[in-house]
Formats: C-alpha cells, structure tokens, sequence
C-alpha cells in the first residue's frame, strides 16, 4: 500500500506540474455553472435542490474524464518510460492502482470546488443537506467508473487522441445504453429480458437515484463493480505488453 500511494503521489503531483489539472478543473467549474444557472434553469425551478446541478455531470464526465485520463498510459508507451516503470520494483497492479487514485483525486478536488453552488443553494433556501452529500458521492463514484474505462482505453494506444475517442466511444456506450432511443431500437426484436439487461449498464439509469441523494446498495456495487473490472482490464493490457 506504501509504494501504491507513493506513485499516487508522484502522479497527483504530475498533473499539477503542468496545466492539465488546472485546464480541466476550470473547464469543469465554469460547464457545471453554465449548465446549472443557465441550461438548468436553476432560478426558475425554485426548488431547494441540485438536480440542475447533477443531472448534466454524465455528460461533462464523458468529455472530461477521457481528457484527463488520455496520457496516463498512453504517455509512457509513447515516451518509452513504461519500460522504465516496469523495471523499479513495483507491480502493474501498484502502478495503475496509484495513476487511478491520483486522477481520482483531481476529480474529487474539481467536484469539491464547486461548493459555491451548494453555498448558493443554502443562501437562497433550506435544502436538504444530507441529500446533497448523498448525490455529491454519488457522482465521484460514477466519476470512478468514467476513469477506470478511460484509462484502459489508454493502455491500448501510444496516441493519446486514438486513447481519447476510444474512451469517449465506449464511456457513450454505458451513458446511452438505457436511453428510449436505444431500448426502442431493441424492443422491436429483443425480448424483455434483454432490454432489462441493456437499461441495466447504462450509467444514466443507476445514477438517476444517485443525483436525487438516493444511495442504493444496487447502484453504489454497480459503479464500483464497472470500475473495478475496466481497472482489471487494463491491467490486463499493460501485463501483455509489458510481456512483450
């Protein structure tokens, strides 16, 4: 766990040592208030509560996740340091667990700079608070699952911009997935079994609960289960190429 959390470290570090982590921090506060106050409607629901708020945190992740997750294999393969990295003594299991808790931090700290919403929110009316919270973890855990893809996605390629559509290509996938437009299409010749199966993976479904601060067991395991098996997978990817 010591030598995890130091390259976590080393790489939450990294990501502040140049813009990367100040561009997407930016990029995400000021999307989150456009799409809060002004697509949102914020001021005209007059309701005491941040659904305007997190009902369009899917749709930023889908961009911004794969943006900040695109160099952080894709980088090392194409630099040639992955051999480097492969050579300390450190396991592939130590080096993606740190890269994923590091990224996973910038997230966390992009989503806790966005209190003045919630400091809005409490100055115009009583919310419940407790719910807010639910939704806030709610949304880092679904911010996990859009990582854990992202960067298998970045395993896969030397080129970050092949990493980043790739990401974006299978993270629309899960987004979509339990859309009218998709269960439509199925239901003409799917039965209902497997339309249950496809609505089941989709990330809008299991977070829907989640941003109105309903934190079901099915949904929490759902989010952590899809990170857990993509962070798999790419370990996977890196143990074969570093076998070869």
């Amino acid at each position: 766990m010591k030598t995890t959390f130091f390259i976590a470290r080393r790489e939450f570090a990294a990501f502040f040592a140049t813009p990367i982590a100040y561009v997407f921090i930016a990029i995400f506060l000021i999307l989150s208030g456009i799409f809060t106050f002004f697509v949102g409607d914020f001021y005209e629901r007059g309701q005491a509560d941040l659904l305007p708020f997190f009902n369009y945190h899917p749709w930023l992740y889908l961009f911004l996740v794969p943006a900040i997750a695109m160099r952080s294999w894709s980088e090392e393969r194409r630099s040639g340091t992955i051999e480097l990295l492969m050579t300390l003594p450190i396991t592939a299991t130590q080096a993606i667990a740190g890269k994923f808790i590091a990224a996973w931090a910038v997230l966390l700290l992009a989503l806790l700079l966005t209190f003045p919403v919630w400091v809005t929110l409490n100055y115009l009316g009583q919310p419940d608070n407790g719910i807010i919270l639910a939704a806030y973890t709610g949304s880092w855990l679904m911010s996990g699952a859009f990582l854990a893809i992202s960067m298998c996605m970045s395993a896969l390629t030397k080129n970050q911009v092949i990493a980043f559509i790739l990401a974006i290509l299978v993270c629309f996938l899960f987004v979509v997935s339990g859309s009218g437009i998709v269960l439509n299409a199925f239901e003409k010749w799917a039965a209902p079994g497997v339309l249950d199966t496809v609505a089941s993976f989709s990330f809008l479904t299991h977070f829907e609960a989640m941003a109105a601060g309903v934190l079901a067991l099915n949904d929490i395991l759902f989010f952590l289960l899809v990170t857990a098996v993509w962070l798999y997978a790419g370990l996977t990817v890196i143990e074969q190429k570093k076998a070869v």
